[in-house]
């Protein structure tokens, strides 16, 4: 055997050795470990990282799992001589890297480059989705160019942020609230950061996590913080409209024995993958699809499932491209085939042959959302997410939770995202030696869950928390006494911020120093308790969002409330004003009109701690 052939045989090793224990973290068999796993994983190949720098490099994982080839690479640089004093390198394949110079690095395992096909894929889904937007088309806004630094420029006054949040997630910010530019075009940078905290406390509502992302990274055009927070935004949409409410069919894509809360546990990528294979052996086509870098990189799944999908009147779509054998070529008839049912988005050639997952993603969760092409299933109950299941889901996300939790009475079985959560709120409770983390052997693996389970029920207990009637194993078994837990950890996290000489402030004080303030500014209206039916028009928000910022409310948008749809108005308009003015609101207008105690709470509470901070800053 000569040198090279030995190097050659000793890298086919270690790289079969590097799988086997890939795929021993990869416990659900989808291609991809947990962020939380990353730091066994590696250590379980040799390869020692401090906990701290395992964070770091987690975190720029905003969707909480890590593909094989990101793994190897991970791996190959801690493994370097130079792992602690060089940043992580862009890990998805690219065809041209441009770099920010502009910005400053925020830690020392984040990198300021950015992919160039993404940046494009982003600019044509904006001018796409927004193509008609009359305000943004009088400003000039749109189209964006595709040229140098125009995406970052076009989002500097957050009027597109903002707009963009609005078409993943209807009705979350209330336009009317947004500041727009004089006659002469011109905004002050005090309106910019205006419209963009409500652009950061809005994607925050729908489940960002923008930890380490500001009002001014934005105003800056921080290319590589733009693009993070723009993908989660386009995703949050794009993922949206994956669930059984919205196509019954996806019934079909189960096993025999599985479950519907298994299916509502699914995470997109798993569903679209299986949903391709559904329509891939509908049209005869054996392959089988596992992800969305590999197997998509030679054309032939998504020539198959063009066909598959292609609606009566915009068809035939023939299997052509398959007949060439370059395959940028060929990716680029697929891509024609696509856009002759308007569905050409996202990606370009280069991007289906570099196996791009991000915009394969999205290419297929869109064709999905266009063209399900699923028959209707009968004969069974639709789980449909309740509203406060999805404030609390979106509340997790936005706190980091890693992966993100889609189901909660499934995703949160092992216990591991409840004690992220706990970490979160209260910095320094968890400790980690009691934590069972994965693989979880299929012998003994419930056991190890149910353990976290009772672990994440003592942390509750040590903080106070009303958990009776409740223990681990009513978490492992999905029961829904677990969104009671959540709720509670939801209510500590808000009221953390009212901390006072470490005690945290009582529903009754939070009452009083909001009735004292809106007398103190000449304001009539007040409230008794959370239950007062009278917060339902929106009136005593209003008047203390203006009392704690004098003249932010224009109350010739403030209705009457005498219908539903003003109240709705009213209750859409102060949230958007709360969020504006600094507050992390969850709750939906939903909430105020109908008076529900619990999430009007956190919007007084949150509202106060604003008002802490501008008082502070008067000092």
């Amino acid at each position: 055997m000569s040198e090279n052939e030995g190097k050659h045989a000793f890298s086919r090793t270690r790289s079969l050795t590097m799988r086997e224990i890939f795929d021993q973290f990869d416990t659900s068999s989808k291609g991809s470990i947990t962020t939380n796993s990353l730091g066994d994983a590696l250590a379980a190949c040799g390869a020692k990282v401090p906990g701290f720098k395992v964070r770091d490099i987690q975190e720029s994982y905003t969707e909480g799992v890590i593909t094989f080839d990101d793994f190897c690479k991970i791996l190959n640089q801690v493994r370097s001589k130079n792992t602690f004093k060089e940043t992580i390198k862009p890990i998805e394949l690219k065809k041209k890297v441009n770099v920010n110079k502009g910005s400053e690095k925020s830690s020392e395992w984040t990198t300021h480059s950015y992919a160039e096909e993404e940046k494009l894929a982003f600019v044509d889904w904006i001018n796409f989705r927004l193509a008609k937007d009359e305000l943004l088309l009088k400003l000039g806004s749109i189209p964006i160019s595709e040229e140098g630094e125009a995406l970052f420029a076009a989002l500097r006054d957050g009027i597109i942020m903002n707009k963009l949040v609005n078409d993943s997630v209807e009705d979350t910010v209330d336009e009317r609230a947004l500041n727009l530019p004089s006659e002469s075009g011109n905004l002050s940078i005090f309106k910019i950061q205006e419209n963009q905290t409500l652009a950061l406390n809005s994607c925050v509502a729908i489940g960002c996590n923008v930890v380490n992302i500001g009002a001014e990274d934005l105003i800056n055009g921080k290319a590589h913080l733009c693009l993070g927070l723009l993908w989660q935004v386009i995703r949050i949409g794009l993922m949206a409209k994956i669930t059984l409410k919205d196509c019954p069919g996806l019934r079909a894509l189960l096993d025999e024995f599985e479950t519907l809360e298994q299916l509502l546990a699914m995470s997109p990528e798993e569903i679209l993958c299986r949903w391709v294979n559904y329509q891939l052996n509908k049209v005869g086509c054996k392959r089988v699809v596992k992800n969305f870098t590999h197997d998509i990189k030679d054309s032939e799944v998504y020539a198959h499932l063009l066909v598959a999908v292609c609606p009566e009147d915009k068809g035939p779509i023939g299997l052509d491209p398959l007949n060439i054998q370059d395959l940028t070529k060929r990716a680029e008839m697929v891509l024609d085939n696509a856009e002759m049912i308007d569905a050409r988005s996202f990606v370009r050639a280069h991007d289906i042959v570099n196996g791009n997952q991000k915009l394969n993603l999205a290419f297929v969760a869109n064709l999905f959302n266009m063209y399900p092409a699923m028959d209707a299933v009968e004969g069974f109950e639709i789980i449909e997410e309740t509203r406060e299941e999805k404030t609390m889901r979106n509340w997790m996300n936005s706190c980091g939770a890693t992966p993100r939790v889609k189901y909660i009475y499934e995703d949160l079985k092992d216990g591991l995202a409840i004690i992220q959560l706990f970490d979160k709120i209260q910095k320094g409770c968890v400790n980690w030696k009691k934590v069972n983390t994965p693989p979880f052997k299929a012998l003994g693996g419930a056991m190890k869950q149910i353990e976290n389970c009772n672990y994440a029920i003592d942390l509750g207990h040590n903080l106070g928390f009303v958990l009776v009637g409740i223990d681990g194993k009513n978490l492992h078994d999905g029961d829904k006494l677990t969104l009671g837990l959540v709720w509670q950890m939801m209510r500590h996290y808000t009221l953390a911020m009212l901390t006072h000489d470490g005690k945290i402030m009582k529903d009754n004080e939070i009452i009083k120093w909001c009735n004292d303030k809106l007398a103190e500014k000449g304001k009539t209206s007040s409230f008794s308790s959370f239950k007062d039916s009278s917060l339902g028009n929106s009136r005593t928000i209003v008047d203390l969002i203006d009392a704690i910022s004098p003249g932010y409310i224009n109350y010739d948008l403030v209705t009457a409330a005498g219908t539903d749809d003003e109240k709705f108005l009213n209750a859409r308009y102060a949230i958007t004003m709360a969020r504006k003015i600094g507050a992390r609101i969850f709750a939906l207008p939903e909430d105020i009109t109908e008076v529900n105690p619990k999430m009007i709470m956190t919007v007084f509470a949150c509202l106060m701690s604003v008002g802490f901070a501008k008082d502070q800053q008067k000092k």
